[in-house]
């Protein structure tokens, strides 16, 4: 029998503080009374590749948008997508998982791989537009794969405008994620509207990495967040929404999604008012 375990952050807007809980259902009928809502998502594919399909390279984007379509988030962040790679087929992912749930993407590719492409994506129920690519810096290990932050602005329902990104920062080396977290700061610290972002920063909420993400921004989960990886067992929390500090929102839920087969990451799913 699985275990099933939810998490959610409260915030309390009049001094942006934070506690945290975890229990089955949780929900902040305060920050959710009478405001607008914005339901987000961020999940790592793993090119839609089961983990227990990994010996016969499988693809199943069906079970990716199944769990995007069971959750009913407006934007998702997601990560390792291919476009048109050998292991993949002649598909972009990005495109195929959004037709799938009539919803809008755009693609940010990181790299040339197998004759394609690989990146992050955004999917959005609202039209994307002023969409950007900025490559993260990787001075500290500049042998480490290329990673990149891809943004789109987003016109909500009622004309609140928002920007939105979706990353996967370096795997290997602390100093590379220092500096792509102080790069994706200094873009949100120009920004003239809100700014969510979501994605695989490949570090533990006690790193430098997420530290240094804190500065500029207050992430949906801040204590005894839930693992997102690996599915089975789960041990490590590396998957975050976070929005700047000068945004409206406040966390009415958070919950980890126990999904073990589509990816070899849970997906995480936050509430917010605004």
């Amino acid at each position: 029998m699985k275990k099933t375990i939810t998490y959610c952050a409260f915030i309390l807007a009049a001094f942006s503080m934070v506690t945290s809980c975890s229990e089955k259902t949780v929900s902040n009928a305060s920050a959710a009374s009478g405001k607008n809502q914005l339901r987000v998502m961020t999940y790592n594919i793993h090119h839609a590749n089961p983990p227990s399909k990994a010996e016969s390279g499988e693809i199943d984007l069906d079970a990716i948008a199944n769990t995007i379509r069971n959750q009913n988030p407006d934007i998702v962040a997601l990560q390792e997508v291919d476009v048109n790679t050998g292991r993949s087929g002649p598909v972009n992912q990005a495109e195929a998982i959004a037709e799938k749930l009539g919803m809008h993407a755009y693609f940010g590719r990181a790299i040339d791989y197998g004759g394609g492409y690989y990146g992050v994506a955004i999917l959005s129920k609202y039209p994307l537009t002023e969409t950007t690519v900025t490559h993260l810096p990787e001075e500290a290990d500049p042998k480490a794969e290329d990673r990149v932050l891809t943004t789109a602005k987003i016109t909500l329902p009622g004309g609140k405008a928002i920007r939105f990104g979706s990353t996967h920062l370096d795997v290997r080396s602390a100093g590379n994620r220092d500096q792509q977290v102080r790069t994706i700061n200094d873009i949100a610290a120009k920004e003239k509207i809100p700014f969510i972002v979501a994605g695989d920063f490949n570090a533990t909420p006690e790193s430098s990495a997420i530290a240094e993400l804190d500065k500029r921004f207050t992430r949906t989960c801040i204590s005894d967040c839930a693992p997102t990886i690996p599915v089975n067992n789960p041990t490590r929390t590396i998957d975050f929404i976070a929005f700047t500090k000068d945004s409206p929102f406040q966390v009415v839920s958070q919950k980890v999604i126990p999904e073990t087969y589509a990816s070899d990451h849970l997906p995480v799913v936050v509430t917010l008012s605004y």
